[in-house]
C-alpha cells in the first residue's frame, strides 16, 4: 500500500497567538501561523553588548528562555514549503523580522517579509500577493535607537548606582520628561498668586431670567484687581433703575471635526477621558489590533495599526465613512475631509487608527467586548466618523447692557446645525439661548455677585499633557511614550495626585546629577535632534553608524569626568512616626511602586515594615466605628476600606461621601 506523501504548508510567524490565531484563519488550511512571543533576540543584560572600537558592533544573544520556542520555530521551518513573517509594520517589527530571518537562515534579500495595516480578510490575503525582502534602512533605525539608548542606560545607570543608590536608571526620553515634570514643580512652586475681582449679574427681562459679566466702562474693557475697583463700580450703578440693552450680536462661526487618532493623540485622550494610563491604552489598542471573534464576523482585527504619526486615511476608508454616514444620518452630516501630512517629523507610513470596519459599531459589539475594550474601540470609532462628516455650526449671541456708563455683557450659544458633535458629543453641544431681545428696551437688576479670586499656579502635568509636550517639542515617538511613562513610575521618581503627575525627592536628586554631568541628555532640542537623525536613517538618508559616534564620542568623556569628579550624593530617610513592630528600632519613609511605607531603619539586619495608613476623616459607613482609610491594591490602585478590616469587609473604589445629619 503506499502511503500519499503529506503536503509540506507554508509558515508565517507573528509576534503574539491572538495575531497568529487571526491571521491563521484568514490564510486556510494550505498556511501554518506560529508566535515568535515579540523578539527572540536581544543585547545581553550582563553587558553593555555594544562593541564601541568596533564600529558600534551589537552583540545580539537569544532572550533567555526562548530556546524551546526558538527549536520549535526552526524545527517548523524545516518542513515548511516557505517562509512568511508578518510582524508589525514599523521599526520594531521590521527588526523582530530581521532577527528571525537570521535565526532561520533566510536568504537577506529573499523576499519572506510580509505586512499589512489592518488584520482583516481582504488585507491579509492582500498583502501575501506580494511579499518584498527586509528593509534594511528600517531596521538599522530600530537598531540606532537600541544601541543609544544602552549606551545612555548602561554609561549613566552604574554611576548614579554608585553615587547615589541602585536601583536608578537614566534615559534619553526618560530624563527629558522627568525634566519638564520638575520644572513645572519648579513654576509651581516660585508662583506668586496675584488677587483679582469678578463682578456678575442676574438680570430679568419679562419673563426670562439670564446672567451677564461686568465688562468696563465706557464700552472698553478693564480688569477688577481690588475690591476697592468693585465699591467704585457698584456705586455708579442704582440697581432699582432699569438697565437699558446697548447692542445686540449674533455671529455664526464653525467647530470643524477634529482629526481621526494618532498614537500620540490617542493616548492623550483616553487619559483625559478614560483616566487610562499610556500602557494600558496601548494593551488594550494591540488587542483590538490583532483581533477579536464578533458576532456575524467571525475573528476580526477591529482596529489599524496603533503605532503611527499619521492622520492620513486610505481612500477605501474614506469610502466606507462615506457610505455610513449617508445611510445612517444624510446627505447634510457628510463632509470629506482631505489630510495632509504637516510636518516633517510625522511619520506617514501608515494610515490614523480607524475601525477596519464601520459597520461593526460599538454597540453591535458591547457584550462581546470587556468594558475598558468597548471605551476605547467607541472613542476610536467614533473620532474616525466624526472626522468625516460636516462641522457644527454655532450662533454666537453676544448682548451689552449698560447703565451710567457701566456696561455688562451676556454671551449665549445657539447650535444651528449638530453636524459631527451627534456621534462625538462635547460640552458646546447643548444651548445657552440669550432671551430675545431690542437694543433700547429695558432689563432689571435681580441681583449682584461680587467674588475675590487669586491667579493660580501652573497645573500639573497630566500623562496626556505631557505626552503633548514631549510630542510638541519632538521627543521621543509614539512608542516610547507608553514605556517611559512606566518607567518613571517603576523607579519611584514621579508619583501621582488623581491624575497629576507630583516628581518626588528621589525623582529631583537623579535629574540634578544627570543634568549636572550629562546636559546635552536632558536636553531637549538636542534629543529632538537624535530623534531628526534617527529618521533620516530609516530613509536611508543617514548612516546609523555615525548617528550614534556622533552622539557617544562626547558623550563618553562626559562618563569619565562623571566617574572621577562626581562626589557620593547623601540621601536621608525622613523618620517615620511609628517604631519598628519586629525589634524597636526607628522606622523611615520609604517609596515602593505602590506608594510609601514604613521601613526599619536596621533594614537589612531587620526586615520590618508597615502600611501607611491615611484616614479621610469619616467613620466607615458599614459598621459606623472603624475609620475609612485609603488603601492600595497589589498593582497600585487606590480603593477605600474599613481600618477594622478584617472584622469589617467595607470597600469602595470611589471616596465616600460624609452623610447629613437630620438634626436641625
Amino acid at each position: 500500500m503506499v502511503t500519499k506523501k503529506r503536503k509540506s504548508k507554508k509558515l508565517v510567524i507573528v509576534e503574539s497567538p491572538s495575531k497568529a490565531r487571526t491571521i491563521e484563519n484568514y490564510l486556510g488550511k494550505d498556511y501554518e501561523v506560529l508566535a515568535s512571543m515579540g523578539h527572540i533576540r536581544d543585547l545581553p543584560k550582563s553587558q553593555l553588548g555594544v562593541d564601541t572600537e568596533n564600529n558600534y558592533q551589537p552583540k545580539y544573544i537569544n532572550i533567555r528562555g526562548k530556546a524551546p520556542l526558538i527549536n520549535s520555530l526552526k524545527k517548523a521551518a524545516k518542513s515548511a514549503s516557505s517562509i512568511y513573517v508578518a510582524s508589525d509594520p514599523d521599526r520594531e517589527g521590521e527588526a523582530i523580522a530581521w532577527h528571525l530571518s537570521h535565526i532561520l537562515g533566510l536568504p537577506e534579500d529573499g523576499k519572506n517579509r510580509v505586512t499589512f495595516n489592518e488584520i482583516t480578510k481582504n488585507a491579509v490575503k492582500d498583502a501575501f500577493k506580494h511579499p518584498r525582502a527586509i528593509e534594511e534602512d528600517l531596521v538599522n533605525a530600530q537598531q540606532a535607537r537600541r544601541i543609544l539608548d544602552r549606551l545612555v542606560g548602561y554609561s549613566i545607570s552604574p554611576i548614579l548606582w554608585q553615587k547615589v543608590k541602585r536601583g536608578l536608571s537614566a534615559g534619553r526620553v526618560q530624563s527629558v520628561a522627568l525634566g519638564l515634570i520638575l520644572d513645572k514643580e519648579k513654576e509651581i512652586s516660585s508662583f506668586v498668586p496675584k488677587e483679582y475681582w469678578s463682578l456678575s449679574a442676574s438680570f430679568k427681562a419679562k419673563r426670562h431670567e439670564f446672567d451677564a459679566d461686568f465688562y468696563g466702562l465706557h464700552n472698553k474693557r478693564m480688569k477688577l484687581s481690588t475690591k476697592s475697583d468693585v465699591s467704585d463700580i457698584l456705586s455708579k450703578i442704582d440697581k432699582n433703575e432699569p438697565f437699558k440693552i446697548a447692542d445686540i450680536s449674533k455671529k455664526e462661526s464653525k467647530r470643524n471635526a477634529p482629526n481621526p487618532f494618532t498614537t500620540s493623540t490617542l493616548q492623550q485622550t483616553a487619559n483625559s477621558q478614560l483616566n487610562f494610563h499610556a500602557r494600558k491604552t496601548m494593551q488594550i489598542a494591540q488587542g483590538l489590533y490583532e483581533g477579536l471573534s464578533v458576532p456575524k464576523f467571525g475573528h476580526v482585527g477591529l482596529i489599524t495599526y496603533m503605532r503611527t504619526d499619521s492622520t492620513r486615511l486610505s481612500e477605501t476608508a474614506q469610502e466606507m465613512a462615506k457610505k455610513f454616514i449617508l445611510d445612517n444620518l444624510g446627505n447634510d452630516y457628510y463632509h470629506r475631509k482631505n489630510i495632509v501630512k504637516k510636518s516633517d517629523n510625522i511619520q506617514d507610513a501608515h494610515e490614523a487608527i480607524r475601525p477596519t470596519n464601520v459597520e461593526i459599531t460599538p454597540d453591535s459589539i458591547k457584550n462581546t467586548l470587556s468594558r475598558d475594550q468597548y471605551r476605547l474601540y467607541n472613542l476610536i470609532w467614533s473620532r474616525f466618523l466624526a472626522s468625516q462628516m460636516e462641522a457644527q455650526r454655532i450662533e454666537n449671541q453676544s448682548i451689552m447692557i449698560e447703565q451710567n456708563d457701566v456696561y455688562w455683557r451676556a454671551t449665549g450659544i445657539k447650535v444651528l446645525f449638530d453636524g459631527w458633535t451627534k456621534i462625538l458629543k462635547t460640552s458646546s453641544t447643548k444651548n445657552n439661548i440669550l432671551p430675545a431681545l431690542e437694543i433700547n428696551s429695558s432689563v432689571q437688576m435681580v441681583s449682584n455677585l461680587p467674588e475675590q479670586h487669586f491667579t493660580q499656579p501652573p497645573a500639573r502635568y497630566t500623562e496626556a499633557t505631557l505626552i503633548r509636550a514631549l510630542e510638541e517639542l519632538g521627543v521621543g515617538r509614539p512608542s516610547t511614550y507608553a514605556p517611559t511613562m512606566d518607567t518613571l513610575q517603576r523607579r519611584g521618581y514621579i508619583g501621582f495626585d488623581k491624575k497629576k503627575i507630583i516628581p518626588t525627592d528621589l525623582g529631583d536628586i537623579v535629574q540634578d546629577v544627570v543634568r549636572r554631568s550629562f546636559p546635552e541628555v536632558t536636553d531637549n532640542k538636542f534629543t529632538s535632534k537624535i530623534e531628526e537623525e534617527l529618521d533620516k536613517v530609516e530613509t536611508g538618508d543617514a548612516k546609523w553608524q555615525k548617528v550614534i559616534d556622533d552622539f557617544y564620542r562626547p558623550f563618553k568623556k562626559e562618563v569619565d569626568q562623571a566617574v572621577e569628579n562626581l562626589e557620593k550624593v547623601p540621601i536621608y530617610d525622613r523618620i517615620a512616626p511609628e517604631l519598628c513592630e519586629t525589634c524597636g528600632s526607628l522606622m523611615v519613609i520609604r517609596r515602593s511602586r505602590r506608594g510609601e511605607f514604613y521601613a526599619c531603619a536596621r533594614f537589612p539586619d531587620c526586615h520590618g515594615t508597615q502600611s501607611i495608613i491615611e484616614q479621610i476623616g469619616m467613620k466607615c459607613p458599614k459598621c459606623g466605628i472603624g475609620e475609612v482609610v485609603i488603601k492600595h491594591t497589589k498593582r497600585g490602585r487606590i480603593f477605600y476600606g474599613c481600618s477594622r478590616y478584617p472584622d469589617c469587609d467595607f470597600a469602595s473604589w470611589t471616596k465616600p461621601k460624609k452623610r447629613r445629619s437630620n438634626c436641625s
